[in-house]
Formats: structure tokens, sequence, C-alpha cells
């Protein structure tokens, strides 16, 4: 007979008592490409195990001095061996006591004499098991370490009212596994919120997946939502899992979610109500369990009523929505951001952290940050790299036009809105930039905006290049 040989190599111990069942099992399991070591008792398996960390061991029940259920427990016993699988191999067929063996951390049994091909099998799918368990192990501990680093270097910056208000929402929705929908201006820090609540949640041992739906190119977006099958579409040369997947069991975060082409809204609404889909190109439905977190600068119920998002996906969304203040209406947070910033900018540059000067202070206080706090962030490197250590004074890179006067509050009296405020700004920083949108000199950088939301407010408030 054919021995079938097993997918990656692996080392099993063999614990028996018996020269001749030991001979037979090293013969078999080197044809299926395994190695293998032996011990003749419990005692001597336990050291060796401890020693050479096996990948499996096949253990006997019945041997001279310690039985095989006292071996398995002081191998279950052991941290360095714990993790071992082991399969007990017993040739008393009506006294074995599976509750015992199993009740002592064995993971299976075979029963003498074997038949080669059930022996391998059973080997096969313990070692496959435990490859999956340790991958799984080091992608947690993975997540772990990122979430950890998140936390360290991006907390909730602010004890301003409008920033405890907003913590207590999340405290009061963490817990759940609602829906939430996150509203507010750009760079208010939609994405920290979302991971905090992810954090907080009892899916916070599981991933946190991300996905920006306006840097996605139309075409691509139901493959990055629900994946692809083999031969979908031109390029589609292997599965690929899509977002939703990857996300099973913890919080996928749809970020920019009013940027969704319309067509791809309706099958995410179908996610959101039924738990499934099918990958595009494929015919099986998958069911997932996924917390889903949307957020948007947009006012999604004026483009449902506008017909540029679907209501019922809107309303399927909004069942606990959470609205983020813009930084000019928690003004009182600025002077901890400027120090946070500072400081975290400092350290990534390799430089001591700077003392921010009294004007710099005064200005970041009066300005009204149409960018919000990315703009802040942003401004505060470019400070810090032309003061070139020292103090942190760059009051001339506050916007020509603000640095003169303490920025005032929209009067409503003058009938002026804050759209019409923000466009001017976007224009006069247009204007200043020769209406260069990206690299280190254009519009974007200078706002504290991504290219691709700059386009999009552009759009929103019909600002165009003049000819």
């Amino acid at each position: 007979m054919t021995t079938s040989r097993l997918a990656e190599p692996a080392t099993i111990l063999i614990v028996d008592d018996e020269p001749l069942n030991v001979d037979l099992l090293e013969q078999e399991l080197a044809e299926a490409g395994l190695r293998t070591l032996s011990a003749a008792n419990g005692e001597s398996a336990v050291a060796l195990a401890t020693r050479q960390s096996p990948d499996l061991i096949l253990l006997d029940v019945t041997m001279p001095g310690i039985d095989g259920f006292e071996t398995c427990r002081r191998l279950k016993n052991a941290a360095a061996t714990r993790a071992i699988p082991v399969i007990f191999l017993t040739a008393l067929r009506e006294t074995f006591d599976k509750v015992q063996a199993f009740g002592c951390g064995a993971v299976d049994y075979v029963t003498k004499p074997f038949e080669t091909e059930e022996l391998l099998a059973r080997v096969g799918v313990h070692l496959a098991l435990r490859r999956e368990i340790e991958a799984h192990r080091r992608s947690q501990a993975t997540i772990r370490a990122l979430v950890e680093d998140h936390r360290h270097g991006d907390a909730m910056i602010g004890r301003s009212p409008a920033l405890a208000r907003v913590r207590a929402q999340i405290a009061q929705v963490a817990p759940t596994d609602s829906t939430v929908l996150i509203e507010g201006e750009t760079g208010t820090g939609k994405e920290l919120v979302a991971r905090a609540i992810h954090d907080a949640s009892a899916r916070r041992e599981r991933p946190l997946i991300r996905i920006n739906c306006a840097a996605l190119p139309r075409e691509l977006v139901e493959s990055e939502l629900f994946g692809h099958e083999k031969g979908a579409f031109t390029g589609a040369l292997q599965q690929r899992r899509g977002r939703f997947e990857l996300a099973d069991g913890g919080t996928l975060f749809l970020d920019e979610i009013g940027e969704l082409p319309l067509d791809t809204q309706a099958k995410l609404l179908r996610v959101l109500q039924e738990r499934e889909f099918e990958r595009v190109g494929g015919s099986r439905s998958l069911r997932v369990d996924v917390r889903v977190v949307a957020a948007t600068n947009r006012n999604l119920r004026a483009e449902a009523d506008a017909g540029r998002f679907r209501a019922d996906l809107y309303f399927r969304l909004n069942v606990f929505p959470l609205t983020l203040p813009p930084l000019r209406e928690r003004r009182e947070d600025i002077g901890a951001l400027l120090e946070h910033f500072a400081r975290a900018t400092a350290r990534r540059l390799g430089r001591p952290g700077p003392r921010i000067a009294p004007a710099f202070a005064a200005r970041a206080q009066a300005y009204d940050w149409p960018g919000n706090i990315r703009e802040l962030e942003n401004l505060v490197e470019r400070a810090l790299i032309l003061s070139g250590g020292g103090e942190l004074d760059g009051v001339e890179l506050f916007p020509a036009h603000d640095r003169q006067a303490p920025a005032r509050d929209v009067d409503a009296a003058t009938g002026t809105t804050l759209e019409s405020v923000e466009s001017a700004h976007i224009r006069r920083v247009l204007d200043s930039t020769g209406w260069t949108i990206e690299g280190e000199r254009g519009a974007a950088v200078r706002l504290g905006l991504n290219p691709s939301t700059l386009r999009g407010r552009m759009r929103k408030l019909g600002l165009h290049r003049p000819r």
C-alpha cells in the first residue's frame, strides 16, 4: 500500500514500551514525510517533549511506571508542553476509558492494530488544527500590539463638555452590538471614535477592519467589501476574502460611507439586515457576525432626501447616531491637543519636546480650524520642522487673512452661513496655491485634508477653478 505524504513536515513523538510498535510507527510516519522521536515510558516522554517540543505525541496507554493517562496529565500541566496535541494508542477496545482520556487533555485516540491511512488522517487533522491555532494566536498578539500602540499614541485628548458627551455615548453603545453612525466634519476623529467603540466592546479581541469607501475605484468596491471568486472578472486570478469576512466576529468600520455607489448600497443593506452575502462571481451565501460602525462628513439625511443616498440604508445605519463636535466648538481642548501633538511629533522626529510660544498658542485658540484636529496636527508638525528645535513658534503658518485678528463666530444677523465661510476659506487657500490640490505645497496639505476629501468638498460647495 502506498502511504500518502502529509502537506508539511512535522515532528512526532512516539511513546510506547513495545519496540516493534515503535519501529512500525516510525516507518509509516517517515514514509509520510514526518520526523520521529521515541520514548519507552512516561517519565522519559515528558522530559523529551520538554526539550524537543514535538508537534504531536502518539501516546500508549499501558506502560510500566506511570501510565498514559498520568503522562498526558503531566504534559498538560507543564507550560512548555501544554499546547502539544496528544493522540492515545490503545489495544483495549472495550475497556479504554474515553472520558478519562479526553478529561486529561488528549485530542483523539487510535486503536491497535491500526489502519495506516486512518492513523495518518488523524495525525494530519490535528497537525493542521494546531497550525491554525498557532496562527490565530500570533495574529491576535499582533492585533493586541497594534491596538496598544494606537491607544498610547492617539488617545482622545481633552476635557471639554462636548468631548465628555462623546465619551459618555461611547460608553453607552460600546457594550452592545448596535450599528453606529458617526457624523462630523473632516478631521474630527471619527476613526479614533470607531476604535474606542471597538476597544470597549466584547469584540475587542477580534479584528477591527477599516475600509475607506471614498478611496476605492467604483468597479472594485463590491470586491473589497464582499470578496470575489477566482475568475469572477479580468484579473481575478485567485479567490479573495472581502472585508466582511476578515471582520467576522469583530468590527467593520466603513469610513466615508456617503461616497458608496448606490448599487453597492443595496447590497450593503442586505448584509446589514440578513448577515449574509455572496462573493463577487460566487453563488454560495456566506454568513458573518460583524458589528458595523459607519462614518461620514456629509449630512446623510439630506443626501437621502435628495436621492443621493438610499433612505432605507440611512435608517438602517442610523441606529445609534453619534455626532462629533468640530474643534471650534471645543476650544478649551486646543491647548492640550497642541501639547500632545508637539510631544508626539518631536518623539517621531527624534527631537526634544518643544516649548510652545504663547503667541502660537493664542493664535491656535483664536483660529477656527476648518480642517479640525487633523489640520492642527499637520500645522504643529510643520511648525516643529521649521523651528529647528526649541520653541514652537509658527504664527506665520496660519492663513494670512486669519493672522491679523482673532477668528470670529459666524454672525447670524448677517445671514452668513458656516458653509459660506468654509467655501470662502477653501477658495482663498486654493487661490494661494494656484489651485494646486496635491503635493507638499498643495491646498490639501494646507487645509489638513486628504486630496480626495478636498475634491469632494469642492464639488459640494460648487468650487471650480477660474478659467
